[in-house]
């Protein structure tokens, strides 16, 4: 795996619903490491979901307890499955970057549509009254920016994503 040669990790970032646990879940047993989903390590570590958290805390405070959580990791040989708002905080993508490489689950956002409805129920972080669109076009620049490999996972199965990754680790691009 050329492209992890310096790399203990590999984080994986993209709107909700693209598939990044699944995916991560499948990636982690192919190349033998560990899973973290950052979400569920929130829900663990405030023993509330997303949602409850969000509704309590409100946005702000949630995303400051993100990166709190975020700027927690410190492992080696995980799969990383972020939360659709980690690329919010600079500095939680700074420091995954340090050790792991930034993969970008790419979705166009007429398939995001078909897969994300339930935008409340899932978590997702918004400003009040945000659509998927608005999200997307805000979002999409912020995970190009620190994504080191693109796959665009529009029509691909969990495991197509998952053998487009392992090109591309492979190949080291």
């Amino acid at each position: 795996m050329n492209a992890m040669k310096n790399k203990k990790n590999i984080v994986l970032i993209g709107m909700p619903a693209v598939g990044k646990s699944t995916v991560g879940i499948l990636l982690a047993k192919r190349i033998g490491y560990n899973f973290m989903d950052t979400d569920i390590l929130i829900q663990s570590g405030e023993q509330k979901t997303l949602s409850e958290i969000i509704a309590d805390i409100g946005v702000k405070n949630f995303l400051a307890m993100e990166q709190k959580y975020l700027l927690s990791v410190n492992c080696t040989n995980h799969v990383i499955a972020t939360g659709g708002s980690a690329v919010y905080s600079i500095k939680s993508m700074e420091h995954l970057a340090e050790a792991s490489i930034i993969i970008y689950l790419e979705i166009g956002l007429d398939y995001l549509k078909k897969r994300l409805s339930a935008l409340d129920s899932r978590g997702v972080i918004r400003a009040p009254g945000q659509e998927i669109t608005s999200l997307f076009l805000e979002r999409t620049p912020l995970y190009n920016r620190y994504a080191e490999i693109k796959i665009k996972c529009d029509c691909l199965t969990p495991d197509q994503v998952l053998s487009q990754i392992m090109r591309r680790i492979k190949k080291g691009v």
